[in-house]
């Protein structure tokens, strides 16, 4: 399956039940880039437009890029109430932006899709004079009780989750994208609570993860159900995430 048509069957649980971006992001940003209002936002992988709506409430233009066709069309269905929203089909490598048209580049939870090579190339021909860079992700935590034994049952349901594995970037990978001296790193706690309904549907919005009708779904099921059981507390279980953002030039 190519990497843009992985999430064609998850929108809806992706739209209900992934993680959000802290609010403290955009006041971050305007100490550390001087976002504005006026500030025109590339969000490259915008997805279900997760990553492009602070933007959106700051008042800023944002072009979301994004090559899936469903997720692209539940962007435009979800955002078309602000006027400044731009729904883009094209790529990172390739966003069919002009030149030297945006201000600041971001990517959420998309970065280690990219080919980083040809991503930079047209990060740099997009961005005009000293155009920053942000690269953030929601990290979930898998040191806590209840976050290992996902990460257990992942490990043993998931059906390329070793593979993705390998996609885990960091400052260590960033530092050769970003020109040297310019990548700042900063983090945000964040964090979701979940029903099992809620949580079914967290699990169900990974690309990683059988669906309904695959030979594991059923046992998967089962296993989540006893997990969500070991800890709820007043029926709910806590995702604990770290928001890392990586700032620079590239």
């Amino acid at each position: 399956m190519k990497n843009t048509e992985r999430f064609s069957t998850r929108v809806d649980n992706y739209i209900k039940y992934r993680p959000h971006y802290p609010v403290a992001v955009i006041p971050y940003l305007e100490a550390e880039t001087g976002l504005t209002r006026h500030t025109i936002v590339a969000d490259i992988g915008a997805g279900t437009g997760i990553s492009a709506q602070p933007f959106l409430d700051n008042g800023n233009k944002v072009y979301a890029v994004e090559p899936n066709k469903d997720m692209r069309e539940a962007a435009e269905k979800l955002l078309n109430r602000y006027p400044n929203f731009i729904a883009v089909n094209g790529s990172a490598e390739h966003t069919t932006l002009p030149d030297a048209s945006v201000d600041l580049i971001v990517a959420g939870t998309a970065f280690h899709w990219f080919d980083q090579q040809a991503t930079a190339a047209e990060f740099r021909r997009i961005g005009r004079e000293n155009a920053k860079v942000v690269l953030m992700w929601n990290v979930r935590q898998s040191e806590l009780p209840f976050e290992k034994g996902y990460e257990k049952l992942l490990h043993q349901y998931g059906t390329d989750y070793k593979d993705m594995q390998h996609r885990n970037v960091g400052a260590s990978q960033l530092a050769g994208f970003f020109q040297p001296g310019t990548m700042q790193e900063k983090v945000f706690q964040n964090a979701q609570l979940f029903d099992f309904a809620a949580l079914k549907g967290r699990l169900l919005s990974s690309s990683y993860v059988p669906e309904q009708g695959h030979p594991s779904y059923t046992p998967m099921m089962r296993a989540l159900e006893d997990l969500f059981g070991k800890y709820k507390e007043q029926g709910m279980v806590k995702f604990h995430y770290e928001t890392k953002l990586y700032v620079g030039i590239v």
